[in-house]
């Protein structure tokens, strides 16, 4: 899937806003607020659940990384998630 096509379905998701559970979150993590070198997305099924977590990480931009952003798409897809939300910008790796 094309990068800008998946960023855009991921984009749609997150403007729906909350409308219940299972929900996706996505964090881009990285050096600087400029690169996104990793990408955490964390799956609740009910609330109260603990996440499960699961990591990307990338040599560069992992919101420019065409496999990345696909995997995303297919994640949310498959977990039939009913809420995504993604937290702005770039949080440093500490």
């Amino acid at each position: 899937m094309n990068v800008d096509k998946a960023k855009k379905r991921i984009a749609k998701q997150v403007k729906k806003g909350f409308h219940g559970y299972p929900l996706i979150s996505l964090e881009y993590f990285g050096k600087t607020p400029d690169t996104a070198t990793e990408v955490v997305i964390s799956f609740i099924s009910e609330e109260n659940a603990e996440p499960e977590k699961q990591t990307f990480a990338s040599d560069r931009d992992a919101r420019e990384d065409e496999m990345i952003q696909s995997t995303l798409v297919k994640i949310i897809e498959r977990a039939d998630a009913k809420t995504v939300a993604e937290i702005e910008g770039v949080s440093r790796l500490g």
